[in-house]
């Protein structure tokens, strides 16, 4: 059997670390949910992603770009022509990067349904207000969010926070800022068991790797609604640099050149 990327080098040169062997191809073909991560910015993730995607013709792709209405406009036909979609989807109003980078994962999903877990940004602001439990609504104590995580989780989820932002937030919004976390890692996991239900998987589930890592993202959610439920994750990362959290398979591939996001904080 070849490796099930043996071809990804037509895509990127420096799209995985070393192909992957027969053992990784049964960890994926036996699973129900694969959840893909990503750098948002990074277009050969985004191929990564398709490819994987056109090799295991899921079922179903849930898309954390995507909101559940967004994801209704869509079908099999729909996806065929990249600027028709992207303006129905209202891409560029959302501030996800180039449509183009996205483009190849709508085209490599065939006729799966496209499920939309995207958390709207007003519900992202009343759970920040009214708590994520309240925001979440039914099903909320089966993903643990009418529970705090524990204390040194929590310090380590507000320290990331903290770093992702550029040292530049208010220490009390950082409580806040881990919940709305928590709630769009919960609607990821949420839908992707709706999708599995609907089509019988399997589902591939497109998102950042914050949100793809074991340790608190959607795994660990799935994890404590569906224990049965066979979940892969995959990780990408840059330049043998890993992504934290932990994966079943972790993808390299060249970094891409960008700005630094704090110069904007310095200048104020």
């Amino acid at each position: 059997m070849r490796a099930l990327f043996l071809a990804i080098a037509f895509f990127s040169s420096a799209a995985i670390a070393a192909p992957l062997d027969d053992n990784h191809q049964a960890v994926l073909s036996s699973a129900q949910i694969v959840v893909i991560g990503e750098t948002h910015d990074n277009p050969a993730h985004h191929l990564v992603q398709a490819d994987i995607v056109s090799r295991l013709k899921p079922t179903a792709v849930v898309y954390e770009m995507l909101t559940g209405e967004q994801a209704a406009l869509l079908d099999a036909s729909s996806v065929l022509e990249q600027d028709a979609l992207e303006a129905a989807l209202g891409w560029n109003a959302a501030g996800w990067p180039d449509f183009a980078m996205y483009y190849p994962v709508f085209r490599a999903s065939g006729d799966a349904k496209v499920f939309g877990a995207a958390v709207p940004r007003g519900a992202a602001r009343n759970a920040m207000t009214d708590g994520v439990a309240a925001t979440f609504g039914a099903q909320a104590d089966l993903f643990g969010l009418d529970t705090p995580v524990g204390a040194d989780m929590q310090a380590a989820r507000e320290a990331l926070q903290m770093a992702a932002h550029c040292d530049a937030l208010p220490k009390d919004l950082l409580p806040a800022m881990v919940d709305v976390q928590r709630l769009r890692d919960a609607r990821l996991a949420q839908v992707a068991l709706q999708a599995l239900e609907e089509t019988g998987g399997p589902v591939v589930v497109i998102t950042g790797n914050g949100h793809a890592r074991k340790d608190w993202g959607v795994p660990a959610m799935l994890g404590l609604v569906s224990a049965e439920t066979v979940t892969v994750a995959i990780g990408q990362g840059e330049d043998g640099q890993e992504p934290e959290g932990g994966f079943d398979l972790v993808l390299d591939s060249a970094s891409v050149p960008r700005a630094d996001p704090c110069d904007a904080f310095r200048k104020n």
